[in-house]
């Protein structure tokens, strides 16, 4: 049956299966888990170098320790590996689902986690090595997920779902700095991070290759009203030919351009908090091994709780039309941009002064990384708001430009920070990444938009559905 697009409402207001569990969940937890593990591998590093390089955080003097002048080159290496797949990677997904590159992207990635304590010995070289591998075998992730999103995921339920996915970095990013600086000062050492790290990510590929599926279509066992519900509620079910992409219309699109330019401004500032906050709290707040991966998490953790409570108000606005989905993204991605800058910038300011900044350093950290977690609702779903047929696509082209600025973020610094005690030189970092914040997001409140492109299809596919008189009914 053919069901005219104004029904589709009540069809999917009809479907919906308000909060019961159903199979699209559990494809949103095994994401989550995938960027847990993911975001863990990426972060321990940050805490990891600093038990690697300082012989006084182990009282094992058995546990190896390195001289390393190039600390912030070996951080940035990982990114120097992940910008490189990215658009690649979404296309692949785009025509031969995600599911298997995902395991054999995570499998690689794994593996050479495992490898870094053998790696580290040999040098620095061998140890950006494995981080070069690491980085471009998680360049295949967020173009996966994003993939598997748009097929999975009901708009309405999308800041959500996409939301909890994509917390599953920052929650990662919290467990890992705390237990790598724990671990790091027992007497089995920073090598056992590494180790569980690695064989956390062998044991997700098992779980994923046998629950993960790449669309509702393909999962056997789904709920016909539920694979009903999504369908409707994304405007079509499965297609048996995909649209090719329109490359010229991705490129002059300015929405893209304004996804991208967000997108930069926000790796920036959270890749230069992430990698170098564990050196400024030993460096200048003067903490210990233990406590430095204790307050480095802290941050992350709020970033991860807010992301929920910021992600239910922002479905609520575009559910209820408060506001359309476009000023939504706005409003959410203006929050989550601004109030880390201010912070930033005071923290800045009251470090270029002669007073004990401990405290007040410790709150507009968790200030800064936390409530930047609106991102979340604004340019990282955006992708799939304009152009659901290529959201993985999309995602692969941002997260891979804008990840430049990931490399060039620590190498700044490494130009800056000449003394990582000094808090004048760490202020013009402060002020620097509160002024790219400020810019990526002034460019998305002028160009950004919640509306399906029109190069999002290649016929107007929206304007019918197609549901079976079985699936369409409760």
């Amino acid at each position: 049956m053919v069901v005219a697009k104004e029904d589709g409402a009540k069809i999917v207001d009809d479907l919906n299966p308000g909060f019961r569990y159903g199979a699209r969940h559990t494809q949103g937890i095994m994401l989550f888990v995938l960027l847990m593990i993911a975001y863990g591998m990426r972060a321990n590093l940050s805490v990891g170098i600093v038990a690697m390089t300082n012989p006084e955080t182990n009282p094992n003097k058995d546990i190896p320790t390195y001289t390393w002048n190039d600390k912030s080159v070996i951080l940035s290496s990982f990114f120097w590996g992940y910008v490189i797949p990215q658009i690649g990677a979404g296309q692949l997904a785009k025509y031969y689902g995600p599911k298997w590159f995902l395991v054999g992207a995570m499998g690689v990635s794994s593996l050479f986690t495992l490898l870094i304590p053998v790696m580290a010995s040999v040098g620095g070289w061998a140890l950006m090595l494995c981080r070069i591998i690491q980085g471009f075998t998680q360049g295949f992730f967020y173009p996966s997920c994003h993939n598997l999103l748009s097929k999975w995921v009901p708009p309405s339920e999308r800041a959500r779902l996409g939301t909890f996915v994509y917390a599953g970095g920052p929650f990662g990013t919290v467990v890992s700095l705390t237990f790598t600086g724990w671990i790091s000062g027992t007497t089995v050492g920073w090598p056992y991070a590494f180790y569980t790290y690695g064989t956390g990510g062998l044991l997700w590929v098992v779980v994923w290759m046998v629950l993960g599926r790449n669309s509702p279509s393909q999962h056997t066992k789904i709920d016909p009203k539920e694979k009903a519900y999504i369908e409707a509620a994304l405007g079509h079910a499965e297609q048996k030919e995909l649209p090719s992409t329109p490359w010229r219309s991705i490129a002059t699109s300015l929405p893209l351009w304004a996804i991208l330019i967000a997108h930069s401004g926000q790796n920036w500032g959270f890749t230069t908090l992430l990698t170098n906050i564990p050196t400024f709290l030993q460096s200048v707040l003067h903490f210990d091994i233990r406590s430095n991966g204790l307050l480095s998490a802290g941050p992350y953790l709020l970033f991860w709780i807010l992301s929920f409570a910021f992600s239910a108000i922002t479905d609520y606005s575009i559910t209820r039309g408060i506001f359309t989905t476009g000023t939504t993204r706005k409003i959410a991605n203006s929050i989550g941009s601004l109030v880390p800058a201010a912070s930033l910038v005071v923290l800045g300011a009251i470090g270029d002064t002669d007073a004990d900044i401990k405290d007040a350093a410790i709150v507009l950290l968790f200030i800064a990384v936390g409530v930047n977690s609106f991102t979340y609702c604004g340019y990282n779903v955006n992708h799939m708001d304009i152009s659901p047929n290529h959201a993985g696509t999309l995602m692969g082209i941002t997260n891979g430009l804008s990840n430049i600025t990931s490399i060039i973020a620590p190498l700044i610094l490494e130009f800056i920070v000449t003394d990582e005690a000094s808090t004048k030189q760490w202020a013009v970092v402060f002020y620097i990444s509160a002024a790219v914040y400020v810019i990526g997001n002034t460019f998305f409140v002028i160009f950004a938009s919640g509306e399906k492109q029109k190069w999002n299809s290649n016929e107007e596919e929206e304007a019918r559905v197609t549901v079976t008189v079985e699936e369409a009914r409760p």
